[in-house]
């Protein structure tokens, strides 16, 4: 019988010919990645040597990478004391993948470990956050773990328990239209299939159109698979992942891809043609209440947040550079830019569209996660509404439960910015 490409890539990571759905291993770890969440970690990891009587020591300094994003600059005195704790650590146990806030390595983590060359085809990643699973973008079995999975994957350098999970197929065909792209395709799936419509399973995405996708846009699909519920989102490695792994992440001999088998067996297929695709909208407060722009049209927004792990990348800021040049944001809303990482901030200063933006009145910030956990820049004040290309909506997740969040492409962010009300995008363009 023949594997999916998780199959396949969890095979070779504990040793075995083949395995299918349902079999529980214990596969090796080739990049554990946290963010600030690493304190945690640290803790449970002492835990576990405090009990053997060993000196603590990591299985290989070289496969964890720690990245600070959620909360940079730290925003507490309790915030900058974890910090503190986690770069003494990194420098005890000579971490070298670690990014801090500096300008010319600081990012989200699931843009820094891409366009660092740190995930390749067919490894295993694991990470102390549930967007891990953008990482499949680039053809690894990507998954989120807690701080307490975490430590045992320090300490051991496996995996423990990991339950092989079933398929999920997304044939994607047709070309987009105009103003509409990766996180429409996204958030159009999650709204046919719902929010638990791929629990435990793994979603692989095929189809000319995502053989046409650049690593950017595989990243927003991958990252928001978990958003219906997967362990994990894949797009089996290509000539365009090896392209991205050589002239964007520096990776000079990237491993070769890992690709599934004709006679693979998939518990679900879902086709679908985004020729006839329109933005998508995805209304408050579960991400897939998923309408069509046309149905929301006019609602009045008083943030629009570009950025995040889901749309910070460069792309994405020339979008919205391309939509709101020689325009203002509207009086009435306010429009926070976040960079996905120190890189893609760079380039977008080079290419002028920072400029753009600010001479539109959008305030630019530091690259990193902002308000989109809620704990950081950019809360909501009470009742009011935000929309944002990030890629969850719940109540609270801009901190303030009475607040109101819809997610959005950033073409539809840049275009609301000007009018101060959800628009479309297509209108005049």
């Amino acid at each position: 019988m023949g594997m999916t490409v998780v199959e396949k890539i969890l095979a070779r990571a504990s040793g075995q010919t083949s395995v299918k759905a349902g079999d529980v291993l214990e596969p090796r770890v080739d990049l554990a990645m946290s963010h600030e969440n690493a304190a945690l970690v640290i803790n449970q990891f002492l835990e576990i040597y405090k009990e053997t009587g060993k000196d603590a020591r990591v299985w290989d300094p070289s496969r964890v990478a720690i990245v600070f994003d959620h909360r940079v600059p730290a925003e507490s005195a309790k915030t900058a004391t974890n910090q503190k704790k986690v770069r003494e650590f990194v420098a005890r146990h000579m971490i070298s993948k670690f990014h801090d806030i500096r300008g010319d390595r600081g990012g989200i983590c699931h843009q820094v470990l891409p366009e660092s060359g740190y995930v390749l085809p067919g490894a295993v990643v694991v990470g102390t956050d549930s967007h891990t699973t953008s990482h499949g973008a680039l053809g690894a079995f990507a998954f989120g773990i807690g701080a307490t999975e975490m430590a045992s994957v320090w300490t051991l350098g496996f995996a423990v328990n990991v339950e092989v999970p079933a398929t999920i197929k997304v044939e994607v065909t047709g070309e987009f239209a105009p103003m509409v792209g990766p996180k429409d395709l996204i958030l159009h799936l999650i709204g046919t299939i719902s929010a638990q419509g791929a629990n435990f399973r793994a979603i692989e995405f095929h189809g000319e159109t995502i053989r046409r996708m650049p690593t950017s846009g595989r990243l927003v699909i991958c990252n928001m698979s978990v958003e219906a519920g997967a362990t994990a989102g894949i797009v089996p490695a290509d000539d365009e992942t090896l392209r991205y792994l050589r002239e964007e992440a520096g990776v000079a001999n990237p491993p070769a891809p890992v690709q599934p088998d004709p006679d693979a067996t998939y518990v679900q297929v879902v086709k679908i043609d985004v020729s006839t695709l329109t933005p998508q909208i995805a209304c408050p407060h579960t991400v897939d209440n998923v309408k069509p722009i046309a149905e929301v049209v006019g609602t009045k927004v008083h943030q629009i947040v570009i950025g995040s792990c889901t749309n910070g990348r460069l792309d994405d800021i020339a979008a919205a550079a391309g939509i709101l040049r020689g325009k203002k944001v509207s009086e009435n809303t306010r429009m926070l830019v976040f960079p996905a990482s120190s890189r893609v901030y760079q380039r977008a200063l080079d290419a002028g569209y920072i400029t753009d933006l600010v001479k539109a009145g959008a305030v630019v910030m530091n690259p990193g996660c902002g308000p989109c956990l809620g704990v950081h820049e950019g809360a909501l004040g009470d009742g009011e509404t935000a929309l944002s290309t990030t890629n969850r909506n719940f109540k609270g997740r801009m901190g303030n439960p009475t607040g109101a969040v819809y997610l959005c492409s950033p073409a539809v962010a840049a275009a609301s910015a000007v009018e101060g009300v959800i628009t479309d995008p297509r209108k005049g363009a």
